[in-house]
């Protein structure tokens, strides 16, 4: 049996075991005029749209965020966010702590320090009517059937609604950035003359894509009327197009066997970054980087055919990424996405501006408690956990809900030691413990938490006088280990694969990509099979990358369907080819019902903005309502909407009552234009230039 037959006989067997969605819902159905096929847009050039005074990045991370800003007539000066109010010691804030705060009575009171540190001095029985809620944007990642409905929970326990949540805090960026832009121009800043560009991980899913654009609409960042002010950018796209820009001064070259930047890769794995830093700190009183007009000298060593690995290292997720060069003009063409399966569509050629990217996408997963990517919060759950082991589930799960101010705290003070690890540390951590959590552990426990400690058989972790927990560095350098573990087991897999060999450079970005405990195992792992680039400043990457990208949108050009989309058909019924529970008899004529008629498929190229069309005609002449239900699956090879794990996402309702075609057979035209995370609809009958229009709703159905 051939792989083909295979593949209808399991399709069929599928459509036997599940019940027709066309039959229950009684629509009269439409059938391919004959031929169909996919039909492209002349040109390849994505509509420009209205032209902007200035572009505003916001990089809403799981951890911390903040905003950077270039005005059009001088896109080498990017503009980062004013220094915040607060801060930690130890902890540097060029963005502030992705927390929010809402009154009593739901109202949004202030967000990142300003949150933390009012919800900080409430009395606790006070704070405990407040809602606080922190590292919320998991929530879009980890849920199975995200919708407009779905809830966070506050620190107190209370719920909220994400969308007004993720919506309190887009307003808050757009409130921010409106208010300096003002300051610098001496008068108030149109919002209409902004271009927001906000940045999401490359392995969210179509929903939670859409999601933060319904926020966006919710807050007034952009309006549904005006959907090209907004772009969704990938945070390692971003990362890659600010990366061609470094010049050998603005990075640490890791696997460098010479002296860079003015220190000697050989000496302690942390020290080019602590040198960076040293440099950055100095020349951030002007929070203004100067981004230079050229190819920087490592996109020079590039060839045709190149390929490098950004890993882009965040919060709360970890996305490992493939980049192939194609030359002219240091294009980037994408050969796989998630799967790393071999791409089986003709490549487009080699005219257009500036990239194509991805050949590759993976990820890290937590374990199955957490359930989602694994970023440097991982870390902070491996600390939740050894403060369970040694006082308790029961009290710390007591703890947080009872005192969560204070929980807030120790997580501060936790942080603060995080960033301390090292590979050569000799000195022991201190991590300051409330008072609360003493005397709250006292009162539910009756006795005190240095005996908690000396009956806990953790031997790594001491009880200072101070008042402090005190954890030797191999003990902190343990709570890295899982996450880093499996970030290194992932790029193993990666550079295991065929498909992804002589990898020139790897590019080391996000947050966690400051962590001298991960730099030192990436380069274990590589054993110099290609060198490690960080770029200073390297939080700050993917926000300026997303302002170039919002300079010049069309630098991507192509990415990866992520999903098939096809509409359900009728088609004549052919005895032996389809199922017998999909026979539909209507006036005479046999119709096999439920079959999927594919526009776009998982794994296949898609230009930005480009338009896909099929033609259709009613089963029924007679017919007053075309109804085309648009539907989606994760599988790239679908022959019927009653297959496990196809959705329906959008419905085009066309009302042709009251007209008649000139045609034999009239002719309904469906198309679908692909856009970043807005995927749009339309039908049109021919003969009368009816038309309705919808977009691709993954959040209602």
């Amino acid at each position: 049996m051939t792989e083909k037959e295979t593949v209808t006989e399991k399709i069929i067997a599928d459509a036997m075991a599940n019940p027709s969605p066309a039959k229950s819902m009684g629509d009269p159905g439409i059938t391919p005029l004959s031929p169909s096929h996919a039909q492209q847009n002349d040109t390849d050039q994505v509509p420009s749209g209205p032209s902007f005074v200035v572009v505003v990045a916001i990089d809403f991370g799981t951890t911390s965020s903040g905003y950077a800003y270039a005005f059009t007539k001088e896109p080498e000066c990017i503009h980062t966010m004013r220094r915040w109010e607060g801060g930690d010691p130890g902890v540097s804030n060029q963005k502030t702590p992705t927390t929010i705060l809402l009154t009593p009575d739901r109202k949004f009171h202030s967000f990142g320090y300003a949150a933390r540190d009012f919800y900080h001095d409430l009395d606790p029985s006070e704070s405990k009517h407040w809602l606080y809620l922190e590292k919320f944007k998991m929530k879009l990642h980890t849920t199975a059937n995200l919708s407009i409905d779905t809830d966070l929970h506050a620190a107190n326990g209370k719920r909220v609604k994400a969308i007004d949540i993720f919506a309190y805090a887009l307003a808050f960026f757009k409130e921010q950035a409106l208010k300096e832009l003002s300051d610098q121009t001496g008068g108030e800043f149109d919002n209409n003359d902004v271009r927001w560009v906000i940045t999401v991980p490359a392995i969210w899913k179509m929903p939670a894509k859409q999601f933060m654009r319904e926020a966006a609409y919710k807050s007034g960042l952009v309006s549904r009327e005006n959907p090209e002010q907004l772009i969704i950018a990938l945070e390692p796209e971003a990362a890659s197009i600010y990366c061609r820009k470094l010049r050998l001064h603005q990075m640490v070259d890791l696997a460098s066997t010479t002296t860079q930047n003015g220190f000697s890769p050989t000496e302690n794995v942390g020290s080019g970054m602590s040198q960076a830093k040293e440099h950055v700190r100095r020349n951030r009183q002007s929070r203004t980087f100067l981004v230079e007009n050229v190819i920087g000298e490592l996109w020079s060593e590039l060839e045709e055919g190149d390929r490098y690995v950004v890993v882009d290292c965040g919060g709360g997720t970890v996305d490992l990424t493939v980049h192939q060069i194609r030359l002219p003009e240091g294009h980037l063409k994408e050969l796989y996405k998630a799967s790393g399966k071999p791409d089986k569509h003709t490549f487009c050629s080699g005219h257009f501006s500036l990239f194509y990217f991805i050949l590759f996408y993976s990820q890290t997963k937590l374990p199955p408690l957490l359930g989602g990517p694994y970023g440097s919060i991982g870390i902070d759950y491996e600390f939740e956990k050894l403060l369970c082991k040694i006082f308790g589930q029961d009290f710390i799960d007591q703890f947080k809900l009872k005192r969560p101010a204070a929980w807030v705290d120790l997580m501060i003070a936790f942080e603060s030691r995080k960033r301390a690890a090292a590979p050569d540390r000799t000195n022991p951590l201190n991590i300051n413990l409330p008072f609360s959590f003493i005397d709250y552990y006292k009162k539910y426990r009756g006795h005190s938490v240095e005996h908690a400690l000396r009956k806990s058989n953790v031997d790594f972790v001491k009880w200072s006088s101070q008042g402090m927990l005190r954890m030797n560095p191999d003990a902190m350098n343990s709570l890295f280990k899982p996450t880093i573990d499996h970030i290194i087991q992932h790029l193993t897999e990666l550079f295991e694969k065929p498909e992804v060999n002589d990898i020139k450079f790897l590019f080391l970005v996000g947050g966690f990509a400051e962590s001298p405990l991960l730099q030192q195992a990436v380069q274990n792992m590589l054993q110099g099979r290609s060198r490690i680039i960080i770029p200073h400043d390297v939080g700050l990457t993917i926000l300026k990358g997303a302002v170039l990208f919002g300079l010049d949108p069309s630098v991507i050009k192509v990415r990866r369907s992520p999903l098939t989309y096809g509409v359900g058909v009728l088609n004549r019924f052919v005895e032996g080819k389809h199922p017998p529970e999909k026979l539909l008899v209507k006036d005479g004529t046999r119709w096999c019902t439920d079959v999927f008629d594919t526009f776009i498929a998982a794994d296949q190229s898609v230009a930005l903005g480009e338009m896909v069309k099929r033609s259709y005609t009613p089963a029924k002449p007679s017919q007053q309502v075309i109804v085309i239900h648009v539907y989606c699956s994760e599988k790239e090879i679908v022959g019927f909407i009653s297959e496990p794990g196809v959705k329906k996402c959008g419905t085009l309702r066309l009302d042709v009552s009251g007209t008649e075609s000139t045609a034999p057979r009239r002719e309904i035209q469906t198309l679908m234009q692909f856009g970043d995370t807005e995927i749009r609809a339309m039908a049109v009958d021919v003969s009368t230039g009816r038309t309705v229009k919808a977009n691709i709703d993954f959040l209602s159905h």
